[in-house]
């Protein structure tokens, strides 16, 4: 794996992630024009972020809003690791004006917060790295900033239900059901629905007990079951599921079904 990676997904034009694991590499004052989420692997930094001076350890996470200057220089004699995600400023239309404000402060998090937007960040690398579908990658990054802009740690459980909810999650459902297949988008769904994709996530979870992309997965395993019956191919159906290859469609049948498509197949 290199020193330095960053990453991208063409459907996402607004999200670009960096992997470093280069232990000598310090940063001098700079600004990003994307609202920037970081987290430190392993080793310390001492960060300087508009005139204040932040040591942060392993383990936490600090975010920049955009144009604000900073720098980093790593402690000397350790190895030093870290991910950042870098998110234009438009992609944030749809969150509340306090939500807003809540990302518009440069911070390290309390224990507590840190440790569930800890959690996400590394759910959307891994979506980011290993071809997850846009909606899966989306889906996470939503899910990370919703915990940043959270006041307390319980304000999703515990946020009221509108009457029409429901409604919007059955609409997401149908359009989810109509194109299992194919490569949807927070956008697609967005349009679909109506509302903004910060509150179609939310409320989707809600309703479904599984964010869209992990109920798009669902369907897809189901349609896979159906058709390996009929003992066809199992490359021809992984990619008529929506699969980009077979290890990917391999590794997603076994968590939901226990058995890989050869073994499910073999069985009937």
């Amino acid at each position: 794996m290199p020193a330095l990676a960053f990453h991208r997904d063409d459907s996402l034009p607004f999200l670009e992630a960096k992997r470093c694991m280069a232990s000598d590499l310090a940063y001098q004052k700079h600004f990003h024009e994307e609202y920037s989420i970081g987290l430190i692997d392993q080793g310390e930094t001492n960060a300087w972020c508009d005139g204040t001076q932040l040591l942060v350890e392993a383990g936490r996470m600090i975010s920049f809003p955009p144009l604000m200057m900073h720098a980093c220089q790593p402690l000397a004699g350790m190895e030093w690791q870290y991910k950042m995600l870098y998110i234009k400023p438009e992609w944030f239309q749809g969150l509340k004006q306090r939500e807003l404000d809540q990302l518009y402060i440069p911070y390290l998090l309390e224990d507590g917060k840190n440790k569930a937007c800890r959690l996400q960040i590394n759910r959307t690398m891994e979506a980011l790295t290993g071809k997850g579908t846009p909606l899966a990658i989306e889906s996470a990054l939503i899910e990370l900033v919703q915990a940043l802009v959270s006041q307390n740690d319980s304000d999703l459980e515990h946020e009221p239900q509108g009457k029409h909810d429901q409604k919007y999650a059955n609409l997401i459902k149908e359009y989810l059901h109509a194109h299992f297949a194919e490569k949807v988008t927070l956008e697609n769904l967005e349009a679909e629905a109506g509302i903004s994709r910060f509150h179609l996530v939310r409320l989707f979870k809600k309703w479904s007990h599984l964010p869209p992309h992990a109920y798009q997965i669902l369907l897809r395993i189901n349609h896979a079951k159906t058709e390996l019956a009929k003992q066809r191919p199992i490359a021809d159906v992984a990619a008529e599921a929506g699969f980009y290859d077979q290890s990917h469609f391999a590794r997603a049948f076994v968590k939901i079904v226990g058995a890989t498509p050869q073994k499910y197949a073999l069985s009937i």
